[in-house]
């Protein structure tokens, strides 16, 4: 076994002995050479050194461990050359990874000796040979950390010259680490791992020839971005942490007598558990990124990475297709922020709350002509809100409204711009990160949420496009209807004036006469009221006490009746009372048809000095939140296979235009609330003449 274990080092030694030579002849234009061949000569002696030990006394000795220190050293320098080689300005500092590696060299092993040494000094001659352990598990740890970097770091184009020498090197490190985490574990040398490790340098060999071969003519330029610099501290962190925590176990294990591997099992699964926990949560990682950008780099924000994640979010999907939601998401992406919500400038002017993402318990509306609205529109700031509660006069005093200024997670308000039009605005929430708020964050928010409100606004443009070609489609058919008709009754006007010359035949051609009259009264009606559809007279006074009765009685062919419900005695509203008894209709007839013959519908109304408010509620099937506020009031969209689908819409748009608003609010499965809200007319009790 000993010879065999001597070969194997000595075939190692002879392949980088034949690689050094090689390399001082063809590969001296490649700038890391001289640490390449250094490394490989290092690599020659130590496996010669161990073929020499193996074979006289069949463990490694002295000598060959210092040349393994000095053979690490040298790969270690030939990685961390490549990594700092041609750095960009906004890329980690060097002193970065120098650090990490010193704390990775040093840390883990004072932290183990500190723990061990504690134990009392009789245990300090035994301790010794653990830390020295250690210390050749950390820097095994530390060149697979270095590799991962490398390849990590290397443009597309320069992974070709580059992946052959991670391979063999992570190879190298990887079995040395194998090999060192049983010894430190188990405290012993496992002699066939260690038998066996000259023919598996033997192996590395090759690979790292070729990626020498290939680095020949290369100029590759690496770049340690911000993911890079994230992905190895927390793989250096995590790396370290497990070896702590092994160094504890195995002290519990020692300590622990009968119980001590029970205690060491239980103690090292917890161990895992809490670093899975940190691994997966939102807020550390988030705050380990803010302390690398913050410490690391001369800027927050990886500004190309940054716009990529940003552009790419807003544009995936079909178009228009969660669009506000994925605008919201995108800019709490910039903060660091878990939620967020949007408002939009509607037809009459008002900013509602149209998404949110995570952030659904702020709700309000506000006007536009409210001193926010007007100060964002002409500052066109982002407003810190935590700075305004602090300080208000940074912001000139405006005032917010209190559904905004009182949610405790409210964090940042962002205004949507097109040109100098304010379009909408996004609430974010506080930060996972507690991101400093300063000028970069607030310049990359006002930029970004300029490329979101263009598409916003572009969403709107082609659904108000839509809906103008179907309105225009609807109207070219209410035109041909008008002239179908004009034309019936012209003929069926003929048709009377001749026959009253033909009096004298049979009766029953009065009868028909009689009929046709009828009908040509009918759709003279039905012209008249076409050729007004677009007039809306909002002069007449209703009162709605009265005109409600009539609407529940037009709805007698349904065998659930509701009920009404009315704690006034007059109701007065200004507007059209045939189309304001349609569109209530229209909503009652929709309760009624959503409504089991079992179930109930209520009728309530209630008056103020300056409001009336109509609220229908039913206990029927319900909506969903995303129904109502993607397809309800969207015109030409039913769910009815003969209907129209602009019921809704036709409700919506003439409440607004009297002033009013529909509220809706409902859950699926147990029933949904339209509440009509209207302004009271005031007019003097001598002046009312009222149409029901």
């Amino acid at each position: 076994m000993k010879s065999l274990a001597a070969f194997g080092y000595g075939l190692a030694a002879l392949a980088f002995l034949l690689l050094s030579l090689v390399g001082f002849r063809q590969w001296r234009p490649w700038r890391h050479f001289q640490l390449f061949t250094t490394a490989s000569l290092l690599t020659a002696l130590w496996a010669l050194v161990s073929s020499w030990e193996a074979q006289r006394q069949g463990a490694p000795g002295p000598a060959s461990l210092l040349l393994e220190l000095l053979r690490n050293a040298a790969l270690l320098g030939l990685l961390l050359q490549i990594l700092e080689k041609r750095r960009p300005d906004d890329t980690a500092r060097p002193t970065f990874f120098i650090l990490l590696i010193l704390a990775g060299l040093g840390l883990p092993a004072l932290l183990v000796a500190d723990l061990l040494v504690s134990a009392g000094s009789d245990t300090l001659p035994r301790l010794i040979p653990t830390v020295r352990h250690t210390f050749w598990l950390v820097t095994a740890l530390t060149g697979l950390i270095l590799v991962e970097q490398v390849y990590r770091g290397a443009r597309s184009e320069d992974r070709w010259a580059l992946k052959f020498l991670c391979l063999g090197l992570g190879a190298l490190f990887a079995y040395d680490f194998y090999s060192y985490t049983y010894l430190v574990l188990f405290r012993s040398l496992n002699l066939d791992i260690w038998m066996a490790r000259g023919f598996a340098v033997v192996l590395i060999a090759p690979l790292l020839g070729l990626a020498a071969s290939r680095q020949e003519t290369r100029s590759g330029n690496l770049v340690l971005s911000r993911r890079m610099v994230f992905h190895g501290t927390t793989l250096i962190g995590a790396g370290t942490y497990l070896l702590v925590m092994a160094a504890a176990g195995y002290y519990l294990r020692s300590r622990g007598g009968e119980w001590g591997q029970m205690l060491q099992t239980v103690f090292l699964f917890a161990a895992l558990i809490l670093l899975a926990m940190v691994l997966f949560s939102g807020t550390l990682r988030a705050r380990l990124r803010v302390f690398l950008n913050k410490h690391f780099f001369s800027l927050h924000y990886d500004y190309r990475e940054e716009w990529l994640k940003f552009t790419r979010l807003l544009s995936e999907g079909q178009p228009g297709e969660r669009l506000c939601e994925r605008a919201v998401e995108a800019l709490a992406g910039l903060a660091e922020s878990p939620g967020g919500a949007i408002w939009l400038s509607e037809s009459d002017g008002t900013y509602r709350r149209i998404a949110y993402w995570n952030m659904a318990d702020i709700e309000g509306e506000i006007g536009a002509e409210s001193p926010l609205i007007k100060w964002l529109k002409n500052q066109q700031w982002v407003i810190n809100l935590d700075e305004y509660r602090f300080n208000p006069q940074h912001y000139d005093s405006i005032e917010l409204p209190s559904w905004m200024h009182d949610h405790r997670d409210a964090w940042l308000v962002v205004p949507l711009l097109i040109h100098e039009d304010l379009i909408g605005f996004i609430v974010l929430k506080h930060s996972l990160g507690n991101i400093t708020f300063n000028w970069e964050v607030s310049d990359l928010l006002k930029t970004a949420s300029r490329q979101a409100a263009m598409h916003l606004a572009q969403m709107q443009a082609n659904n108000a496009l839509v809906v103008a070609r179907q309105f225009e489609s609807f109207n070219r058919t209410t035109t041909f209807v008008i002239h179908d008709l004009k034309n019936l009754v012209a003929q069926l006007s003929l048709l009377l004036s001749n026959a009253e010359k033909h009096r004298h035949k049979p009766e029953f051609q009065e009868d028909m006469l009689a009929t046709i009259e009828s009908s040509v009264t009918r759709m003279n009606k039905v012209l008249a009221q076409l050729r007004r559809a677009n007039e809306v007279d909002k002069n007449q006074l209703i009162d709605l006490v009265k005109l409600l009765p009539e609407v529940i009685e037009s709805k007698n062919a349904f065998r659930l009746k509701p009920v009404f419900v009315a704690n006034c005695e007059q109701a007065l509203v200004r507007g059209d009372p045939a189309q304001l008894t349609r569109v209530i209709g229209h909503i009652l007839q929709n309760a009624l048809e959503a409504t089991p013959e079992h179930g109930q519908v209520t009728m309530t109304l209630e008056c103020n000095a300056h409001r009336i408010a109509l609220e229908i509620v039913d206990n029927g099937m319900g909506m969903s939140a995303e129904f109502i506020q993607e397809r309800l009031f969207r015109p030409f969209d039913s769910t009815k296979g003969a209907g129209m689908g602009i019921g809704a819409y036709e409700c919506r748009e003439y409440v607004r235009s009297l002033g009013g608003q529909v509220v809706v609010n409902s859950t699926p499965g147990r029933g949904t609330s339209f509440s009509i809200q209207l302004p009271q007319a005031q007019v003097p009790a001598e002046k009312i003449g009222v149409a029901a």
